[in-house]
C-alpha cells in the first residue's frame, strides 16, 4: 500500500518537460518540511499499485510524474516495473536525499538546503531560489539546471540570478500562470 494524495492529468508546469501532457501520481509525506511546499502531507489515501495503476490508465498520456511530498518513502522498484509494463515513461521529481529504485526514466532533482543528497544519478536539476549560493548545486552530476522563483514570488531576483549565472535555465511553474493544476 502507497499513501497517496491525488492522481491528476496535466501538463508539466516546470522544467526540462514543461508543456507535456502527464499523469501526477501525488505521494503524500516528506522527510522535509520546506515552508514553501503546496502539498498537504496529512492527507491521502492508501492504494494498491494495481489501484495506482488503474487510475493512471485512465489518461491518454504516456509520461507518468511521481511526485509529492517525497516519493522516494513510497515507491520500490515493484512499482516502476508495473508502471513500465503498461508503456509508461517514468519521471520522478525528488528532494534526493534517498536512494531510488533503478528503471525510473528521468529524475529531476530538487535539492533543499539542509538535505544530504544521496543519488547517484539525476537527469536535471531544480532549484527554488530563495536567494541561496548555487555553487553547491552546480558540482551535481545533472545535464539540465533550473531556477525557479519561490511561490513565484521572486521572479525578478531569479531572472536577475540567471542572467549572472548562465548555465541556469529559468522554470517558471507555468500551471499556477495559466491557472491548471
Amino acid at each position: 500500500m502507497r499513501k497517496i494524495n491525488e492522481i491528476f492529468y496535466s501538463l508539466q508546469g516546470e522544467g526540462f518537460h514543461t508543456g507535456t501532457p502527464a499523469v501526477f501520481v501525488r505521494f503524500s509525506g516528506c522527510n522535509l518540511k520546506c515552508p514553501f511546499c503546496d502539498t498537504r502531507h496529512e492527507e491521502g489515501t492508501q492504494m494498491t499499485d494495481e489501484a495506482i495503476l488503474a487510475e493512471v490508465q485512465k489518461y491518454p498520456a504516456r509520461m507518468v510524474i511521481l511526485t509529492g511530498g517525497e516519493p522516494s518513502l513510497w515507491i520500490d522498484g515493484t512499482l516502476v516495473d508495473l508502471l513500465h509494463r503498461a508503456g509508461k515513461y517514468i519521471c520522478i521529481e525528488t528532494n534526493g536525499t534517498r536512494p531510488l529504485p533503478e528503471g525510473i526514466d528521468w529524475v529531476t532533482c530538487s535539492p533543499k538546503e539542509g538535505g544530504v543528497l544521496k543519488l547517484v544519478r539525476m537527469d536535471e536539476v531544480k532549484v527554488v531560489y530563495e536567494g541561496q549560493d548555487l555553487t553547491p548545486y552546480e558540482q551535481l552530476p545533472a545535464a539540465h539546471f533550473f531556477l525557479q522563483p519561490c511561490s513565484c514570488q521572486n521572479t525578478a531576483e531569479t531572472v536577475a540570478c540567471v542572467l549572472a549565472h548562465p548555465r541556469w535555465r529559468l522554470s517558471l511553474q507555468t500551471h499556477k500562470l495559466i491557472d491548471i493544476q
